[in-house]
């Protein structure tokens, strides 16, 4: 059983909200980010990014408690506010090709550490550990875990009354986005929303897979540091964002390789040759059509390529994945790559004309060949998820991407 919790969240006064929500940091470049710093007083990278206010390079062990004193500044300024309840939080977001409707809450670090909340990703630990420091020192979390979950008629009937009300918060960013927020405090309507989630044997990470890992180390740390322990404490818990399994949507990425691994294209195509049933498809622009499908571009051209079933043999879950297909009989014994992560020789597209940058990277011969795939399904993660499996790097691109700052949760 899911175990999920309201809480009183800090969010932007609602006349500032489109000015304080910002990306995530790292998707903006820095000439980006400095434009936003000196423009926008209420951006919330003026709180993660505390030393452009200061006129001076923060020092790294410092960088957290002025982080903390940032944020401090903002609640003192009302820019940002806490909510008098405990709450959950409908946010919409919209767009032109994608909508989804879905609940900001506080997930329990005990459901992780039991595997209710089923993870298809490695962890890093040094990361896990800068940021369980993070979390320590600045004591809130502005950036929920993307938990996906069955479709559940309840859940969804309340989802949809709420949005019938006028929103909390309503503001469109720059990139033409619409967000919406209803807060959800009445206590039946709560309990309800609970005991639905109470009966969902699993959860299953989206995106996040760092950032619940760190919780879970903040917490299991916070533990051991206090006496008092109840369970009740805030770090037993971490903001997590819900939404029902039909709304997520996901994408694919591509995999394009620099060099043939020291092979000509006729040599390398008669290697795949082996394992694959290959159709030229000449110059026009090919996608593959279908799971164990993969299109390529090499030399000029696109080819179809075709699992030779015959030849590779399916074991579990992970083997079925069209990621760890290309790897185990393309990447790495013939291109000779191994580590999918460390590896300056390959790197990763995704987006709309996924395809069309694939061939223009080939064609300026920034990269020798390129590879296209169907993207993998909700079903497929929650199956190596299940199965206590990892996925290779770079297996999903998985909409939606949460504003920071858009909600936060303190510790």
């Amino acid at each position: 059983m899911a175990i999920i919790k309201p809480f009183k969240a800090i969010r932007a006064a609602k006349d500032k909200a489109a000015f304080v929500a910002s990306r995530s940091y790292q998707e903006y470049s820095k000439k980006e980010r400095k434009g936003i710093l000196s423009l926008n007083p209420f951006s919330f990278l003026h709180i993660i990014t505390p030393g452009f206010k200061l006129n001076k390079k923060v020092p790294i062990q410092d960088r957290y408690a002025f982080v903390h004193e940032s944020y401090l500044e903002f609640l003192k300024e009302n820019i940002l506010l806490k909510d008098a309840q405990d709450s959950f939080y409908i946010y919409q977001i919209e767009k032109e090709d994608f909508t989804c409707s879905g609940i900001f809450c506080g997930t329990s670090v005990a459901d992780y550490q039991n595997n209710v909340i089923k993870k298809h990703e490695d962890t890093l630990q040094p990361r896990e550990e800068l940021f369980a420091n993070y979390l320590k020192i600045a004591g809130f979390n502005a950036e929920a875990v993307l938990m996906t979950y069955p479709d559940n008629d309840k859940v969804s009937s309340i989802i949809e009354t709420q949005k019938e009300q006028e929103p909390d918060s309503f503001f469109t960013t720059t990139d033409k986005v619409k967000h919406k927020i209803w807060i959800v405090s009445n206590s039946q309507t709560v309990k309800i929303i609970q005991e639905e989630f109470s009966k969902i044997n699993s959860i299953y990470i989206a995106d996040g897979h760092h950032r619940s890992a760190s919780s879970n180390l903040f917490a299991t740390n916070s533990k051991e540091n206090n006496p008092q322990h109840s369970g009740k404490e805030p770090y037993n818990y971490f903001m997590s964002y819900l939404i029902p399994e039909s709304e997520i949507k996901i994408y694919e990425f591509n995999r394009l390789v620099k060099d043939l691994n020291g092979l000509s294209k006729e040599k390398f195509l008669m290697k795949l040759g082996d394992v694959y049933k290959i159709e030229n498809k000449g110059n026009a622009l090919y996608k593959p059509s279908g799971k164990h499908h993969f299109s390529m571009y090499v030399g000029g051209e696109f080819y179809a390529l075709y699992l030779k079933k015959d030849n590779y043999t399916f074991t579990d879950a992970l083997s079925k994945l069209d990621t760890q297909i290309l790897y185990k009989t393309v990447l790495e014994p013939i291109l000779g790559i191994k580590d999918l992560k460390n590896n300056d020789r390959i790197q990763y597209g995704y987006g709309k004309n996924n395809v069309n940058k694939m061939k223009e990277e080939v064609d300026n011969g920034k990269f020798m060949v390129g590879f296209s795939l169907v993207p993998i399904t909700i079903n497929e993660i929650k199956a190596i998820a299940d199965a206590g499996l990892v996925m290779p790097p770079k297996s999903t691109y998985i909409e939606p991407k949460l504003r920071s700052g858009l909600i936060i949760y303190e510790l």
